[in-house]
């Protein structure tokens, strides 16, 4: 499975009042897993930021004018979007955007979150939508996701396109874990698995598996995100 998660950051609120974009970031999970290639661009938006948003992003037309503009940057931003499961929070936001740069330059294209659209170039989840339905009533800014499920935040002083879908990449893999089986089964099934007799009647031997400190951590971070979701104490810490 091919996903790619992005987000954007931009001059003001609304498109249809000549607002740009002016940075995207995007990542690719394969696996649900960091395949290790992102694509991220600062973007020249050929205007004024408005004061809102630089306080949001911190980013000025002065630091910007010198950038690629979109239009540099659009075939290799649908390149990477192509044919995958792409994951925004508030996806509406962010596709009326890019639409609208696309309409800027006469292309056809438009990536649509509607499920039932024949022509977008890639499948939407809109992880902002699917928060409140796990989580209806509750805070599901990018930020509480990160507290609820322990995902560090620590070092988002300010909004980033690429930072910010590093952890919205996290924060996702987090929320659709039940659709995650852990790679259990991936490389053969249970009947393949040798038994342990079999094993020791053979001559084999036990070995000693070593966890590793980040390994330990991730457990960790692990254990605390499913404890966050259950209603009452979770069992394990009931037999410990």
């Amino acid at each position: 499975m091919r996903i790619v998660v992005l987000d954007t950051e931009t001059t003001g609120l609304k498109p249809e009042d000549g607002h740009r974009i002016v940075e995207v970031g995007a990542i690719e999970l394969i696996g649900r897993r960091p395949s290790g290639r992102r694509l991220h661009y600062y973007l020249n938006p050929e205007r004024e930021v408005d004061p809102g948003a630089v306080e949001v992003h911190g980013l000025t037309y002065e630091r910007l004018m010198n950038e690629p503009r979109f239009e540099e940057i659009a075939d290799e931003l649908l390149e990477f979007v192509k044919d995958s499961e792409l994951v925004i929070h508030n996806a509406p936001f962010d596709l009326g955007f890019l639409n609208h740069e696309f309409a800027q330059l006469h292309r056809s294209i438009r990536i649509q979150a509607d499920e039932a659209a024949q022509d977008s170039p890639c499948r939407v989840t809109d992880s902002l939508r699917l928060a409140r339905e796990l989580h209806p009533g509750q805070r599901n800014s990018l930020d509480a996701l990160c507290q609820r499920y322990g995902v560090s935040n620590k070092h988002r002083h300010f909004h980033g396109a690429l930072l910010d879908a590093e952890l919205l990449a996290e924060v996702y893999v987090l929320m659709t874990r039940g659709q995650n089986d852990l790679g259990i089964g991936q490389q053969q099934s249970y009947h393949d698995i040798q038994p342990l007799s079999d094993i020791l009647a053979e001559g084999g031997a036990l070995q000693r598996a070593v966890v590793t400190d980040q390994e330990a951590q991730a457990h960790h971070d692990y254990m605390t995100g499913l404890k966050k979701e259950c209603a009452t104490s979770p069992i394990w810490e009931k037999i410990r």
